[in-house]
């Protein structure tokens, strides 16, 4: 028997409310293309943040990119702040194994050095590679091997989570 997915429209909802009485306006929230960005959107608007809202897609940034190539379009980065100094929010749809994370975090650091990064992340699978961990999370939720966790959005805006194959193949932790 599967596990119903959370509503990603709760797990926003919940997220937010950490968020709100630890972000101050002029942090810079940056969304990691695709997901991460729509939820940066959504919390940059609900926040009231004052520094306009940015996003990065790390793909070039990726420690297996000579192996394996771009595996999607890559969408150009727009920061349209100062990094140099600024708290920044990085905001993540599905923290996995923390390689996006890490890779997002080199780009960012191209851009001048933060004061510090806090991460969000709208849902934590698990699976980790590295020890990264976000400070404000929606939830944690177990996905089977071999399925991804996947972030959609509709033509209303809506969010919702769905279950899909596994782009790569993965093996249970040794």
């Amino acid at each position: 028997m599967t596990e119903a997915l959370p509503d990603a429209e709760a797990l926003c909802e919940a997220l937010l409310g950490q968020l709100k009485p630890a972000i101050a306006a002029d942090v810079g929230v940056v969304g990691i293309v695709t997901g991460g960005a729509w939820l940066a959107e959504r919390l940059h608007a609900a926040l009231r943040c004052t520094t306009p809202l940015g996003t990065l897609d790390p793909s070039f940034y990726r420690d297996d990119f000579a192996q394996t190539g771009l595996k999607h379009a890559v969408h150009p980065s727009r920061i349209p702040f100062q990094v140099q100094g600024r708290h920044l929010l990085l905001v993540d749809d599905v923290l996995y194994t923390g390689r996006t994370v890490r890779n997002a975090m080199n780009e960012l650091f191209d851009y001048g050095r933060p004061a510090s990064i806090s991460l969000a992340a709208l849902v934590d699978r698990g699976g980790r590679e590295l020890p990264i961990a976000a400070q404000y999370l929606g939830a944690t939720v177990a996905v089977p091997l071999g399925k991804t966790l996947v972030l959609q959005r509709d033509a209303l805006g809506t969010l919702s989570l769905q279950l899909s194959d596994s782009r790569r193949v993965r093996t249970a932790p040794r």
